[in-house]
């Protein structure tokens, strides 16, 4: 699946579960897209659903939950703690891979139209599909939320994208859809020791980005020229951050309820310290934390950094372990559970480990062996490849916190957190090479009766077979950078693993020369095959992984001669 689209529609609806299992149902109906996670909230009787897949099957899964919700959901009868506009409150699509931004608004402004003239609501546009300016932010287009509507529709100023301008039977039980386009928005909730909505709500008030309203020394709102009130930033202001104060007694206290709406700017760990700070000095303590729907790997592995460098320990840790760290110093397991293969997207979407990776070291040396031509050669030099990694990366991690290493420290966590950066590549590839093997195999298989159906099946293995050289020419392409940090590690690491960094020379050169051996094999397949566009990814192919394999034999020899040296004279 080469594109893939993420959308998140909240419905208004997070007390009856039929009518949520009704809803999410019609996702499965629509080929290629896959529900990752359903979260409904009683208190704020809303529930987050997360699904996946290509742009026109979630184009086409998103209209199904809106309308389904739509059929099911009376917004007369609606009660909770969120801000909502309508039976779907929000229904935002987010580029995961192979999409932009600007594909993603057309989405929505697709799904939109056909949900204003199909199902007659009233639909406007947010972020980054919004038509106007002044419609972009979510909370000022939801002012007021769905009891606002009766007053809005029927005016020029709130005419909706499409669908209806005015308040009838029909849009008073349905409300007003958001549909709109946004990078990753990640919902969090920070736990407090109190039932007092107000302190969570001044909490809330130092770190949201748009900060409080200004007061005069009387106590009076300070309006500016055009009569809005006046923002100040809070103490502990974060940009790209939304909240409020509520109090859920399902959970018996009081939280500060989070949109992140880019955490490429803030990352929940510094919403949670910043509402640590802010919630001591109001004499309140944070408890713990909790997450709606799902989040992006990389900001749960920051917050492992985080708090392992809080800490002064080694940030070259395994991503497991960073997982780990992360939801413990976040507490994000304190109402519930927390499992990140449920919780984090890319494990959802099955863009984690793959089988082979995921084996035990039997199960994959035995498949190894078995008369299946795959896994093979290309696989086990990635492997090779990651096993070196693995051990630069624990050299690093035994040498960090040691006094005697204490000038070289930074450096040492420096070369870990790069070696296992390349681990986590080179494992990828064990399964990628794989599978573009099997790709190969498959095109064999195609009719080759006529001489149209022979030139379809020869263009066919040789595309698949171009794309199975890059897997192990990547492979060798990122070797000499791992060389260099064996390298570094045996001359500035712990001396007691000297033998280690030894060995990851080793098993990286190994890894190189058998990937360097797949090209080769490749390449001689491509030759074959007598295609007219191949001379010139044949020979440059071959020209560069000869180039690398040079560099790799050179940096493998000095450091392997140093080591072996240095060991020797040990003795």
């Amino acid at each position: 699946m080469n594109q893939l689209v993420e959308c998140v529609p909240n419905i208004s609806e997070g007390r009856d579960r039929g009518v949520i299992d009704a809803v999410t149902a019609v996702i499965g109906e629509v080929e290629g897209v896959r529900l990752l996670n359903v979260d409904p909230g009683a208190d704020t009787n809303r529930t987050v659903i997360t699904f996946i897949g290509p742009p026109a099957g979630v184009a086409e899964a998103a209209f199904r939950v809106v309308k389904r919700a739509g059929e099911l959901i009376d917004m007369r009868r609606h009660k909770g703690a969120h801000p909502r506009h309508g039976s779907t409150d929000v229904c935002p699509f987010v580029p995961v891979r192979g999409v932009t931004m600007e594909e993603c608004a057309e989405i929505a402004r697709r799904v939109g139209k056909r949900i204003g003239e199909e199902l007659g609501f009233p639909v406007y546009l947010y972020e980054a599909a919004a038509t106007q300016p002044q419609r972009r932010n979510l909370a000022d287009l939801r002012k007021g939320e769905y009891e606002s509507l009766a007053n809005k529709l029927g005016t020029a100023a709130w005419a909706p994208d499409f669908g209806p301008n005015e308040w009838n039977d029909h849009t008073a039980r349905c409300g007003a859809i958001n549909v709109g386009a946004r990078g990753f928005l990640v919902a969090y909730n920070v736990n407090l020791n109190t039932r007092q909505k107000k302190l969570a709500g001044e909490i809330a008030l130092e770190i949201k980005e748009a900060g409080r309203a200004q007061r005069n020394a009387q106590g009076k709102l300070v309006k500016d020229a055009e009569g809005n009130n006046v923002l100040v930033p809070g103490k502990y202001r974060l940009e790209a951050c939304k909240a409020v104060g509520w109090v859920i007694p399902e959970y018996g206290r009081a939280q500060v309820s989070i949109n992140l709406v880019n955490t490429a700017i803030t990352k929940p760990h510094q919403a949670f310290e910043a509402c640590r700070s802010a919630a001591r000095d109001l004499g309140v303590r944070v408890t713990g934390s909790e997450l709606v729907g799902l989040i992006p790997e990389q900001d749960l592995l920051a917050a492992g950094r985080y708090y392992l460098t809080q800490a002064g320990l080694s940030t070259g840790v395994p991503k497991r372990q960073l997982l780990e760290t992360a939801i413990q110093s976040l507490g994000l397991a304190e109402l519930g559970p927390f499992d990140p293969r449920e919780r984090v997207i890319e494990y959802q979407a099955g863009l984690g480990d793959g089988p082979l990776v995921s084996m035990t070291n039997r199960e994959f040396v035995d498949e190894l062996s078995s008369d299946s031509p795959a896994p093979g050669g290309g696989s086990v030099a990635a492997l090779c490849a990651a096993q070196a990694a693995g051990l630069v990366a624990m050299v690093g991690n035994l040498t960090a916190g040691k006094k005697a290493y204490a000038a070289v420290e930074q450096q040492v966590i420096a070369i870990a957190d790069q070696a296992q950066e390349l681990k986590d590549f080179f494992l990828a590839a064990i399964d990628l090479d794989t599978d573009a093997f099997n790709k190969v195999m498959a095109c064999f298989g195609l009719p080759k009766q006529t001489p149209e159906q022979q030139q379809a099946r020869d263009r066919a293995i040789a595309a698949a077979t171009r794309g199975a050289t890059r897997i192990p020419l990547s492979v060798l392409q990122k070797v000499p950078a791992l060389l260099d940090l064996a390298e570094q590690i045996a001359r500035l690491g712990n001396q007691n693993s000297l033998s280690d960094a030894g060995v990851a020379v080793l098993t990286a050169a190994a890894g190189a020369e058998g990937a360097y051996y797949n090209v080769l094999i490749n390449l001689a397949q491509l030759a074959g095959l007598n295609q007219s566009e191949e001379p010139t990814f044949l020979d440059a192919t071959r020209r560069q992984a000869s180039e690398l394999m040079t560099a790799c034999e050179q940096k493998a020899d000095t450091a392997r001669r140093t080591i072996r040296s240095r060991l020797e004279a040990t003795l």
